[in-house]
């Protein structure tokens, strides 16, 4: 197959953006594909590390890292890297060739460049999808989501969409050592607002009488006795996982999917979150960590993490989140799309309608 995998104007598709999970996304997504043979041409910024056929570049000068744009197509810096990254895409694209996408709405002209072709938005963790697109979603809680919002205000009017998907986020495991919890604390990794349930983690560590490591971006208040590491890079994110006996993720949000806590059990720790969204498909509860709702569960979970099985927990993150056990989920769905040049849902049909 031939995909055609645009990225955003605000970053490098490099290990040094870890801070942007979709360009990270972006950049373990044309790892996966190329190892599996596929060609692979990447529309990104200036640098990449990411495995591709070929790197175009599509922006010329980025903003400093950490920057976030809006992200409105005819708003800087979408509204020329959408342009460039459309003529790049046209002088390259062949017949059934796939154009994925990874910034919703503000991509939206790239998605009507080219009608005559199936482009995909490949990880949908945000809500403003094209409604011309075909959409993989992070989690089906999210899927449910954001069907449920595109009605209008009424969920029971929100229908499925047969060539739509969920395929969960995908990981290198090398990225993610395992850890033996050495340093018995608890982590917090994430932006410090309160939606990411920073003050659910300040409480619960206290009640626990653990230490308390935060990292991530933010002027939240925070006690004294935390030790707040501010923005890590992904060696220091690994080794800060790998440590501690239990990552929170006390997400107040439905969360589209909450990658720490993935990466988390990839290192082998137990995850304590909130009991909706992505979790209650992430999280195996009282195996790989604990879902709760009230304080009290949140610290009975604390107490329990050092329990649970460190070995099993990696196991079974690299058995159901790495390249190579989701490749072959993408390769699945790009060839049901595939059949859209053809029958499409009545492809290969074992029987005949009306016989």
């Amino acid at each position: 197959m031939r995909l055609h995998v645009v990225g955003l104007p605000h970053t490098e598709t490099t290990v040094a953006y870890s801070w942007c999970a979709y360009t990270q996304k972006v950049r373990r997504f044309c790892d996966m594909m190329s190892a599996r043979g596929h060609q692979v041409f990447l529309y990104a910024g200036p640098r990449n590390e990411a495995s591709c056929s070929e790197h175009v570049v599509c922006v010329d000068e980025l903003p400093p890292a950490g920057t976030i744009p809006e992200f409105y197509a005819d708003a800087p810096p979408f509204a020329q890297f959408n342009q460039r990254a459309i003529a790049a895409i046209g002088e390259r694209l062949e017949a059934r060739d796939f154009v994925c996408l990874i910034g919703g709405t503000a991509q939206q002209p790239i998605a009507d460049a080219f009608p005559a072709h199936q482009v995909v938005e490949f990880g949908i963790g945000y809500g403003g999808v094209i409604a011309s697109t075909h959409h993989v979603f992070e989690s089906y809680a999210w899927m449910h989501t954001v069907l449920g919002a595109l009605t209008g205000g009424d969920s029971h009017r929100a229908d499925g969409r047969f060539f739509d998907a969920v395929i969960p986020n995908y990981y290198d495991p090398a990225e993610f050592p395992a850890g033996d919890a050495d340093g018995d604390y608890l982590l917090f990794i994430g932006r410090l607002i309160e939606r990411k349930g920073i003050q659910i983690a300040l409480d619960a560590a206290a009640v626990s009488g653990l230490e308390l490591i935060v990292a991530g971006a933010g002027d939240y208040p925070l006690p004294d006795w935390v030790d707040h590491r501010g923005v890590v890079g992904p060696v220091e994110r690994a080794e800060l996982m790998g440590g501690a006996r239990a990552l929170l993720s006390p997400t107040l949000y439905v969360e589209p999917f909450g990658g720490v806590a993935v990466e988390a059990q990839l290192c082998g720790t137990p995850v304590v979150t909130t009991d909706w969204g992505a979790f209650t498909e992430t999280v195996e509860h009282g195996v790989t960590g604990f879902r709760c709702r009230t304080l009290a569960e949140f610290t009975n979970a604390i107490e329990r993490a050092g329990s649970l099985d460190r070995d099993r927990i990696r196991e079974h993150a690299i058995a159901t989140w790495s390249l190579d056990a989701i490749g072959p989920r993408y390769e699945s769905y790009f060839e049901r799309l595939q059949t859209l040049w053809g029958d499409g849902f009545y492809a290969d049909a074992l029987t005949t309608i009306g016989a």
